[in-house]
């Protein structure tokens, strides 16, 4: 049985409208109407979000179609450039970026060795990238994750971070640091972009 026929029958055994289903989902009703005709396949967050809402384990819902397994592993990899990205944020704590002004001169230290500016901005700092990292760990340990909450927010916040951190780091006039966040941000854009296009 395909897929598109095994989510029709599993919602119409539940009692489900399209309607009612695409609001427990949080998506449009045509997405699911594409889904069981087949012109399309929901994300593998989709994909658990739906298997947690009809009592099912993924293999009843997706009986183990090529398709859906190229589009897991696809989902697998978005998750593994966004758990990097997040994670190499690390990084601008011992990367000598950070404008540190002495009298007329202006040299760049990484974060740890930056002196000139408040100490509560320091810790602010500390607390903006040391969340990002955290977020990537979260993000590659919470890759198999079921819960609804995660699916439907992880890369929200992924990238509600990112801009933040870039915001931060452009109001403090960190240029570099705010050219790295920024970089890492379009990264993020365009891989969101490239998900949905396929």
């Amino acid at each position: 049985m395909e897929f598109n026929e095994k989510l029709r029958m599993i919602r119409k055994q539940k009692g489900l409208t399209q309607e009612e289903l695409a609001k427990a989902l949080f998506v449009s009703r045509a997405a699911v109407s594409k889904w069981e005709s087949g012109r399309g396949y929901p994300s593998i967050d989709m994909l658990k979000q739906m298997a947690s809402l009809f009592s099912v384990s993924l293999d009843e819902l997706l009986s183990c179609e090529e398709k859906i397994i190229s589009l897991i592993e696809r989902e697998a990899f978005y998750d593994l450039i966004f758990g990097a990205l997040d994670f190499c944020t690390l990084s601008l704590l011992f990367l000598p970026i950070f404008a540190q002004r002495l009298g007329n001169t202006i040299s760049e230290v990484p974060l740890i060795e930056l002196t000139t500016i408040s100490p509560w901005l320091k810790i602010i700092y500390f607390v903006v990238i040391l969340a990002m990292v955290v977020f990537g760990v979260l993000t590659f340990a919470l890759q198999r994750s079921s819960a609804n909450f995660w699916l439907r927010l992880k890369r929200i916040l992924s990238v509600s971070l990112n801009v933040l951190g870039t915001l931060l780091f452009i109001s403090s006039l960190q240029s570099y640091v705010a050219v790295f966040l920024f970089v890492l941000l379009a990264i993020k854009v365009l891989t969101i972009i490239l998900k949905h296009r396929n």
